[in-house]
């Protein structure tokens, strides 16, 4: 889903490093450089709208993994043509950039949720565009969970922290596996 810009006073703190969404990272984490984050399927899914689980997982250098959950495209499109533009199937498989880490404005569709949008650019020719991590604010909640084929993480304060750990790493690269 495509967004457009603007902030968002909480977030635009965070994205100036005024407000902090975690206990800061130890020294040795804001040193190291690189990383990057792996999206998976798990066996999991959410009790009331039964959408899969997805794992997004950031591997830095040194440090443990860490992992968020996510909700990725639409329950009933899990195994729609992942490449076909507006498919509301899961992102397709393959290398994507990180483009971009901005607020989230109030003018923005609702459904990317509040505080951050992270812009990724598949590294492979496809017709899936405007694609990204966001919050799922309707996740588990009825016919709206889940994405048009976005990560969507299911916990908003989890997408604050992810944010700024690929902020102070330089993480730039994702590889979605499932």
């Amino acid at each position: 889903m495509k967004r457009s810009f603007g902030q968002v006073p909480l977030v635009l703190a965070w994205a100036l490093g005024l407000v902090l969404a975690a206990p800061a990272p130890s020294a040795q984490a804001v040193v190291a450089v690189g990383g990057r984050m792996v999206l998976v399927r798990t066996d999991r899914q959410l009790p009331v709208t039964g959408d899969p689980i997805w794992e997004l997982r950031l591997l830095l250098p040194g440090q443990p993994p860490r992992a968020y959950e996510a909700l990725v495209g639409r329950m009933r499109r899990q195994e729609g043509d992942r490449h076909r533009l507006g498919s509301k199937a899961p992102l397709p498989r393959g290398r994507y950039a990180v483009t971009e880490i901005t607020p989230v404005a109030p003018t923005d569709d609702v459904e990317l949720g509040r505080f951050l949008w992270i812009g990724l650019e598949p590294a492979f020719p496809t017709d899936r565009r405007g694609l990204g991590i966001h919050h799922d604010p309707s996740a588990g909640r009825g016919r709206s969970s889940g994405t048009d084929g976005c990560i969507g993480l299911i916990h908003g304060n989890d997408l604050l922290v992810l944010g700024d750990l690929l902020r102070r790493s330089g993480t730039t690269e994702l590889v979605v596996k499932d």
